[in-house]
């Protein structure tokens, strides 16, 4: 694969996140990749799932991947924004892309099955026979791109073939298809440990799908103001 990406369309319509898109702070980023649609092509189908659920990270933080110094592995983190940076994570693929600055970035921690005229049932029933649960049964559909490693499994998307790389619209793609959040949550991070800036409110969620991403920010006993804001579309990010 070129590592710079076809410019051509999949479909007449189609809509793809340009490179200035992502040439932005990593949490302003980060909030306006919630509705987004990510697209995968798997032979002749589009496997397609709607970002419900990402989080910010900057090179002088300590819970970035960045904040250990730059490798050849971590080289796409280094790059302008629009940069796929994937990863392994208990034991699956993660996905992430890379925002304004040297270090930042977002992660796709979680997403929502994605049906239209290009991504149908057939799609569907493949994301489901990627990504079956443990007794090997087809997951349920809300549950099916829950987590960032659910979510890789899901589409298909390995660190091997897409790490370091360029969108390509061919092949792999997020599309602006208007859906926008009525309310966003803006909370801590998942899974950073203690002492390397785990407080740091830099995850967001669509409010409409809190009860489909990683952990719930909404769930009972959270308090709004002490566990977690509620943004408006156009509300200034913290």
């Amino acid at each position: 694969m070129s590592d710079e990406p076809s410019r051509s369309l999949p479909w007449a319509h189609a809509r793809p996140l340009t490179d200035s898109f992502f040439d932005r702070d990593a949490r302003l980023l980060a909030r306006e990749l919630l509705g987004k649609v990510i697209r995968y092509r798997d032979g002749e189908r589009w496997l397609s799932a709607r970002i419900i659920e990402t989080e910010a990270y900057y090179l002088d933080e300590k819970g970035s991947h960045a904040s250990l110094g730059y490798t050849e592995k971590r080289k796409a983190l280094f790059q302008g924004g629009g940069h796929i940076y994937m990863y392994y994570a208990r034991g699956g693929d993660s996905l992430n892309f890379s925002a304004q600055g040297p270090g930042n970035a977002v992660l796709i921690k979680s997403a929502y099955p994605w049906l239209d005229a290009y991504s149908d049932s057939a799609s569907l029933a493949q994301m489901q026979a990627n990504n079956p649960d443990a007794q090997g049964r087809p997951r349920p559909f809300e549950r099916l791109c829950g987590g960032q490693t659910l979510l890789c499994k899901a589409l298909g998307l390995k660190v091997p073939d897409w790490d370091a790389r360029r969108f390509d619209p061919q092949r792999l793609f997020v599309e602006d298809l208007g859906e926008r959040p009525l309310q966003i949550v803006q909370t801590s991070r998942l899974g950073i440990p203690a002492g390397r800036d785990e407080h740091l409110p830099y995850r967001f969620v669509d409010a409409a799908f809190a009860r489909h991403c990683t952990r719930n920010p909404l769930r009972r006993g959270q308090v709004e103001g002490r566990d977690f804001y509620l943004l408006g579309p156009t509300d200034a990010h913290r």
